[in-house]
This record gives structure tokens, sequence and C-alpha cells, in this order.
């Protein structure tokens, strides 16, 4: 059985769409206060309304985490107006596919920015708050929870900076996880395979031509199963750390 998040306070990043709106109404729904992170501001308070009449509490933020002091801000913000910060869940991301021969230097750049350098930023703003609710919380533990990809485990043609943004996260989660375990706070990952979302309609019309009929063919996950793996890995007890899910529709294959 999980616990509920009664008395803790989230954050989500992306939470204007997809896995991160599905990961806030989940946190929720387990009694936490959830503040929502993304640049769409007018997405966000449309979510916070949401979680409003289901009786929780949500504060949106809008803000792009790829600047350092936006994402140190929204993390400065959470703790002043909600109080306390006991869960990250780093979900902001991009996903440019295409061949590294002739890619747009832009996207590339896009990609390092939000995927890395903005899980980075949170992370870092993030980790004194997370020590402290561990130490002295109403659950004595914290997460940060970094939602990778399949793409963080398994290298495939035509996403290498992708692969190597997720790699990097992959890396740096479970060096930080080794400092900051013995602490109580839990450091996972959750890599989603294909999933129903709108990372898919900012790849360039010719690399999506190339990636439909593979898509198409099977069934993909939801938002909400994906949040469904962030929820059981931040309502363990104490003593449980779930240190990753690889989590893929039945029918991918790779």
């Amino acid at each position: 059985m999980g616990e509920r998040l009664d008395g803790t306070v989230a954050l989500v990043t992306g939470a204007s769409s997809g896995i991160g709106a599905a990961a806030a109404l989940a946190l929720a729904g387990q009694g936490a206060a959830v503040a929502l992170v993304a640049r769409r501001g007018d997405r966000l308070a449309a979510l916070a309304e949401c979680i409003r009449t289901r009786g929780g509490t949500a504060l949106p933020i809008a803000a792009d985490v790829t600047d350092e002091w936006a994402a140190t801000g929204a993390v400065e913000r959470t703790v002043a107006e909600l109080g306390r910060l006991d869960t990250l869940v780093n979900n902001a991301g991009a996903m440019l596919l295409g061949p590294a021969v002739d890619a747009p230097l832009a996207e590339w750049e896009q990609m390092i920015a939000l995927n890395l350098v903005g899980t980075l930023y949170c992370a870092h703003a993030a980790l004194p708050h997370l020590l402290c609710a561990a130490e002295t919380g109403p659950r004595r533990v914290a997460d940060l929870v970094n939602v990778t990809s399949t793409a963080g485990r398994f290298p495939r043609r035509g996403a290498a900076v992708y692969n190597a943004t997720k790699h990097g996260v992959t890396g740096f989660s479970e060096a930080l996880r080794q400092e900051v375990t013995g602490h109580h706070v839990r450091v996972s990952l959750v890599e989603p395979g294909a999933t129903q979302s709108e990372l898919t309609s900012h790849v360039r019309p010719e690399v999506w031509e190339t990636m439909r009929h593979h898509l198409e063919a099977m069934e993909l996950l939801h938002a909400e199963d994906v949040a469904d793996a962030i929820g059981y890995i931040v309502t363990r007890p104490r003593r449980v750390a779930v240190n990753e899910i690889l989590v893929r529709p039945t029918e991918q294959d790779a």
C-alpha cells in the first residue's frame, strides 16, 4: 500500500500538458499541494482551477526553466507560498528528432537547454529544500523524480542529441542518488516509451513522415500511465526507494 501525500508540497515542471499535467493531477489527488510550472500560463491556470474544484491546492507559476533565475524563482516562490518542498518532478522536455547530418543546430541547443540544463537548474534550486523536508517533513522523506525516456537507456539512430540529453540526466540522477540517499532524499528515473503527447508535433514534417507509420502501428501509452509510475514512486514508505521505472507500450519492441 502506498502512503498519501497530505501535508506535502510538490513542484512539477512541464505541467501545462501531457505527462506533467497528468502527474500534477495524480499528486494532488494523493493530497499534495502542487506548484505547476511551465511557460503557458493560461493552461496552468486552467489546470490549477481543475485541481481546486477537486478540493486540492495548486499554484500556477509561468516560467521558462531554461532560464536559471526563472527556474530558481519558481522553486523559491513554491516554498514561499506553499510553505515547503517535498517532491520535485522534472518533466519539462523537448524531443526534436532527425538525422544528425545537416540537423539545425537550434534544435540541438533547445534540447540541451530544456532536457538537461533546465533539469539541472531545478534540481540545484530544489535540493536544499528537499534535504530539509526529508529531515523535518511530515513523511521524513523527499523525492526528486526525473522523467527521461527509453532514449536515456537505449541510443537510437535519428535521435543522437536527444539520446545525449537523456543519458546525461540518467548519469546525473544516479550520481546524485548516491550523494543524498543517506539523507532520505530519493532520486528516481521514469523512462517512458512512446506516449501520446505534444512532443511529436514539434518534429520537422519530413522527420515525422519517417516516424509516423511506426507510431501509428501501436497503441501508445497515455500520459496517465506515466503519471501512475510517478505516483507509485513518491507514495512508497520511507524505507523504500524505487530508483528507476522503464515503462513502454506493450507493442513497443525497442
